[in-house]
């Protein structure tokens, strides 16, 4: 059952919603009158906002209709275009510059690598064929002798060593043993592969000019008694007549230069006394420049000719010829006397065979080489 609401309740409650309506209304028509004043003063602001603008903009473009400011623009932007044309100018002149300098190294570079190639090329072909050079050192013997414009079949440079030797340096201590100074040695050596005929300098030591004539013989792609005879000669060494039938199947430009050098031997071995040099020692150090097998080279003086710079002003100054690797290479021979070559150390074993042949053809000189045009000096 509903409870029953007093009339003083009622009628307050009347008159709350009653002046509730009105305080809403009230609210409503405050708010609107705002919200226009506050349209009306934005769009009262934006119209001021424009028309600032605009006369702004009018009176700048009054500024830049006027010709003094007109006339200073155009020299400006004349002015900015000239700086910038001058800086692209300067770009392209640089670029130029560099290209040019850059083609002329290039141009530089690959003129040289031709020269090198064709040097290289000269080279190889030069020692190919064993002619059309100068040099001494490292040339065939026969091609030596056949270039020089000499009556004896003897390489020039050795002739010049032995009369050097006999006339002022028989005396000299350890000769032919004595190493002799490098430098010297290798002036030598570039003075003969640019001139075959040239004449030893005056006041050179005797020892230097005893090393140089080793250092020819070492050079040589062959030595004297040849790789084909080596075994031959070997046998013969405790027999003169042997010996004398099988030096003379050597070519004529050997023989006659073994016959030759060994008659220097023999007269160095003379004067034993005086440079304590007899024919044993003698023999001990010439062996191996005289007599050795395919892998038995006397490196150890290539040194003194090879990789030499020579002088530019004379002509073909092309260095001296490297051995291959093939002159290196073993060969392995069935017929080789293994007691002959005695291991010492780590040095190339010494082949005591060469040296005793070397002895008989000092001390037996004579004997052995009846028939060659004996070697005579004054």
């Amino acid at each position: 059952m509903p409870s029953a609401v007093s009339p003083q309740w009622q009628e307050k409650a009347t008159g709350f919603f009653s002046s509730s309506g009105v305080k809403l209304k009230e609210a409503g028509q405050s708010a609107g009158t705002f919200v226009g004043e506050v349209a009306k003063d934005a769009k009262g602001n934006v119209a001021d906002a424009a028309e600032k603008v605009g006369s702004a903009v009018k009176s700048r473009w009054a500024i830049i209709r006027e010709p003094s400011t007109r006339q200073a623009m155009q020299e400006r932007l004349i002015t900015a275009a000239a700086t910038t044309g001058m800086f692209f100018r300067k770009g392209i002149s640089e670029t130029k510059d560099k290209v040019t300098v850059g083609k002329t190294k290039v141009e530089e570079v690959a003129k040289k690598t031709a020269q090198k190639s064709k040097t290289i090329l000269t080279d190889i072909e030069r020692w190919q064929k064993g002619v059309a050079s100068t040099d001494v050192f490292g040339v065939p013997i026969e091609v030596t002798v056949q270039r020089q414009e000499f009556n004896k079949l003897i390489p020039h440079i050795l002739v010049k060593c032995a009369d050097y030797l006999i006339l002022s340096g028989l005396n000299s201590v350890d000769l032919f043993k004595a190493e002799g100074d490098k430098k010297v040695i290798q002036q030598l050596v570039s003075l003969y592969n640019q001139d075959s005929i040239a004449s030893l300098p005056e006041g050179l030591n005797p020892i230097d000019v005893a090393f140089l004539a080793k250092c020819y013989l070492a050079s040589l792609p062959e030595p004297l008694t040849t790789f084909e005879l080596y075994d031959e000669i070997k046998g013969a060494r405790s027999s003169i007549h042997v010996m004398k039938n099988i030096l003379k199947k050597l070519p004529a430009v050997n023989y006659m230069t073994l016959e030759f050098i060994t008659a220097l031997l023999l007269r160095v071995s003379q004067k034993s006394l005086l440079n304590k040099m007899d024919a044993r020692a003698i023999a001990t150090e010439m062996a191996p420049v005289i007599m050795w097998q395919k892998e038995r080279k006397p490196e150890t003086y290539r040194s003194y000719w090879n990789n030499l710079s020579r002088s530019p002003s004379k002509k073909n100054t092309d260095p001296a010829p490297t051995y291959s690797a093939w002159d290196m290479l073993s060969e392995e021979s069935e017929d080789m006397d293994a007691s002959s070559l005695i291991p010492l150390d780590d040095v190339m074993p010494t082949d005591f065979s060469a040296i005793d042949v070397v002895q008989s053809l000092i001390e037996q000189h004579n004997a052995i080489f009846t028939d060659a045009n004996e070697t005579v000096w004054r």
